[in-house]
């Protein structure tokens, strides 16, 4: 063939660009298109994209080659149309057609994101986010689409006895052996963690139940709030609604990390709706505008009258209490006194919104998980035998007496405590029923096996309950679905569940002290993005600023 090219024109080829953790680039293919410019621009709300040069030398890039500082980052890779910019992690792993796909809800938040989990033999390779314009629309955030590989590593994979203070790798029978050798009658707790399923709950439930033990709690942080209506502690202007506000008052909550996807609905609302956000409770960086009150929460008794006028004339006003405002005795009390004051409740609005962290937390109070006085109250009671259910945030230390049974995928904080360790299922390789924080029951798909010799957690406690002698009245999941169905019927079916307006009185309304956000940090939440190296390189490059370039010598 001829050696020389027929091409005479300059070929353009472009460098790659640094985007961080999650986006890879390869520049060569970019079209010019700028939809990625206009996603972080418009709906992530970081500017941080753009394009230099003009005309041939138009390149894109981010700001300064720095890493994108957004925790919807991800969501460009879907969005462009060449493949310039692809996914880090999921680079070089395989091939669409090897993947079986299975449709599931995230659990990294409470926000109950539909996702596509793709999987190949026993391994999760990726999570996309599923279009569902009441909930995530398209989008997901970094931790849904990336915790994945969390799932592979720092696995329970065999039930462990604790023996002269080291754990001991045991068969199951000796496990369940050992948790009916403790003498408790109905001195037993259980703690829901944050990842937990419906069904789990429901079967720890009826297992106390035959133990004569009503200590169930799901609050694992410490937080005790009155829970004798559930519109009280529920999203009630909806996830999609909360775009309709024209004023909005978030009080001691940081939504960019609490709930990213709830984030984006509050800015297209001061985007497309002109709202006004003013916000009572420590400074963060929210993509938008917002009028900072004050980090005292007496202030919820005390509104400067700018923002009572704003609040009076508002055809939709909205507020949305954190979970750091929960932990503030009376202002939960407060912020009630106050929805009633400006009428944020209207015949065809509710504007009250509690905004929880935990996948578990709406479905754990609907199915009792609040126990009076909240874990403190279960700890004065020293119970003899606790059941912590995946929960790896909370304090044992008040529980050193307790003989701990911990029932968990990962080992975290709550397998380090343990006595005995039963390994369970992670989200992706059990069916499960989750409620997210506006109240809307969602199932998840089982995509994967658990490894080694974890178990789906529903069978565990269905295997423990012959052993103590307390048999559960169910022996196949969808016979478990049924009851859980029967007893409580607003699980029964998909779809938002509709709770009555009527808020508790009496509740204490002066609150005193400061706001907190109780996120410390968006990419280590739970257990399974603790254990995976994409978030842990998110979290030390993005929120920790660990930029030293290693040197080979070291």
């Amino acid at each position: 063939g001829k050696g020389g090219s027929r091409y005479e024109e300059n070929k353009r080829a472009v460098t790659e660009k640094y985007m961080g953790p999650v986006v890879k680039t390869q520049m060569t293919r970019c079209i010019h298109c700028t939809r990625c410019v206009r996603f972080s621009e418009e709906v992530a709300g970081v500017e941080e994209i753009g394009a230099i040069g003009r005309g041939e030398g138009m390149q894109i890039t981010s700001y300064l080659e720095q890493a994108v500082h957004s925790e919807l980052s991800g969501n460009v890779v879907d969005l462009c149309p060449v493949g310039a910019l692809t996914s880090k992690p999921y680079a070089f792993e395989a091939r669409p057609w090897e993947l079986t796909k299975t449709l599931g809800i995230d659990v990294m938040d409470g926000v109950g994101t539909n996702i596509r989990i793709d999987s190949r033999g026993r391994e999760v390779l990726r999570a996309l986010p599923r279009v569902n314009d009441d909930v995530n629309e398209e989008w997901a955030t970094d931790k849904t689409r990336h915790a994945v590989d969390g799932l592979m590593k720092r696995r329970l994979d065999k039930p462990y006895i604790r023996r002269n203070g080291k754990l001991e790798a045991v068969g199951w029978n000796e496990a369940f052996e050992a948790i009916a050798a403790v003498k408790a009658g109905s001195s037993v707790a259980a703690i829901a963690g944050d990842l937990v399923d419906c069904e789990t709950m429901y079967a720890t439930k009826k297992l106390l139940k035959t133990m004569k033990s009503e200590m169930l709690e799901g609050r694992q942080t410490g937080l005790s709030y009155d829970v004798s209506s559930l519109a009280a502690v529920n999203f009630n202007s909806t996830i999609a609604g909360i775009e309709d506000a024209d004023v909005i008052l978030l009080v001691s909550t940081n939504p960019r990390w609490e709930a990213s996807l709830v984030n984006t609905r509050i800015r297209k609302a001061v985007r497309k709706g002109g709202a006004k956000v003013f916000g009572i409770g420590p400074e963060a960086d929210q993509t938008y505008p917002v009028e900072w009150l004050g980090n005292d929460m007496s202030l919820l008794n005390d509104l400067p009258n700018a923002v009572k006028d704003a609040l009076e004339q508002a055809k939709k006003p909205a507020l949305v209490l954190g979970g750091g405002a929960l932990s503030v005795e009376g202002a939960h009390g407060a912020a009630l006194k106050l929805a009633k004051q400006f009428k944020l409740v209207r015949d065809d609005w509710n504007g009250f919104n509690v905004l929880h962290i935990g996948a578990s937390r709406t479905g754990g109070l609907m199915l009792g998980y609040a126990y009076d006085g909240g874990i403190k109250a279960i700890a004065a009671k020293k119970p003899k035998l606790l059941f912590a259910l995946g929960a790896d945030e909370m304090d044992y230390s008040a529980f050193e007496n307790s003989f701990k049974v911990y029932v968990g995928h990962h080992g975290d904080a709550g397998a380090h405590a343990a006595d005995v360790i039963l390994p369970a299922a992670a989200y992706t390789e059990k069916d499960g029923t989750y409620v997210n924080l506006e109240g809307r029951v969602q199932r998840s798909n089982k995509a994967i096996f658990a490894p080694g010799d974890a178990r789906e957690d529903w069978s565990i406690f269905r295997a423990l309950s012959e052993v103590v002698g307390k048999k559960l009245p169910f022996d196949s999941f969808a016979d478990l679905r049924a009851k859980m169905g029967k007893d409580h019927p607003e699980l029964a079916n998909e779809g938002l569940v509709a709770f009555d307006w009527a808020p508790p009185t009496g509740l204490p309304d002066k609150p005193k002290g400061q706001g907190v956000h109780p996120v410390k940090d968006f990419y280590l939440t739970n257990s399974i993005a603790r254990a995976s190296a994409t978030m842990q390189r998110c979290s030390a490059e993005l929120l920790h600023a660990d930029d030293e370039v290693m040197e080979a010598a070291e």
